[in-house]
């Protein structure tokens, strides 16, 4: 559902998704989108916004046109970080008080890549969760450790010598398992050991 009105507060929640969640182009997705208007009352009622039909076909390299709502403005921005700042300081008080260490939550670059490393392991079929059996997604594969490379270009000569090693030893590992996993899909099933006595 594109458009969501909660009654009983008066405010309206509008998804701007392009994408369902299962990768489909949403219907409503070239909804045309107003610039943002001045705070009006709880009282008053929006109407809904006009919509224009969705295109006969969509390229998948290529992002429909539309209006791209404004970004928030500064104040918006600053008063977003800082709720988010306090609430991240009483969740790490938390997690003081239940005997870990907030450290040990912490993001950094090096426990990123580790995470997409690792992502991409499970999606060759090379680790599993605990009690799961493996299963490949070559896709998913392929798409993670694209993702890694384009970090690399992006983050050229900005990375640490530490994080540069990480990521260019956690590429070199991932590309050699893809190309074993996909040569070991592509190839016939080798045939059982022969049986019988008419064999040479």
């Amino acid at each position: 559902m594109a458009e969501k009105k909660h009654e009983q507060s008066g405010f309206k929640v509008t998804d701007r998704r392009l994408f369902t969640s299962e990768g489909e182009l949403r219907g409503d997705a070239t909804e045309e989108v107003e610039a943002p208007k001045a705070a009006t009352p709880i009282a008053t009622q929006e109407a809904p916004a006009e919509k224009t039909p969705a295109p006969a076909s969509v390229d998948a390299g290529a992002i429909p046109d539309r209006e791209m709502p404004m970004p928030p403005t500064s104040a918006e921005q600053d008063a977003q970080a800082a709720a988010y700042r306090q609430s991240s300081k009483d969740l790490d008080a938390q997690v003081e008080l239940s005997g870990h260490s907030a450290k040990d939550f912490e993001i950094t670059f090096e426990r990123f890549l580790a995470s997409l490393y690792m992502t991409a392991m499970m999606q060759l079929g090379l680790m599993r969760q605990k009690g799961e059996q493996p299963q490949v997604d070559i896709i998913g594969a392929r798409q993670t450790i694209d993702t890694l490379s384009l970090i690399a270009e992006k983050t050229k000569s900005n990375l640490t010598p530490a994080e540069e090693n990480f990521l260019q030893n956690s590429l070199y590992e991932l590309r050699m398992a893809y190309v074993e996993v996909t040569n070991a899909l592509a190839r016939p099933p080798q045939p059982g050991p022969a049986t019988g006595t008419g064999g040479r």
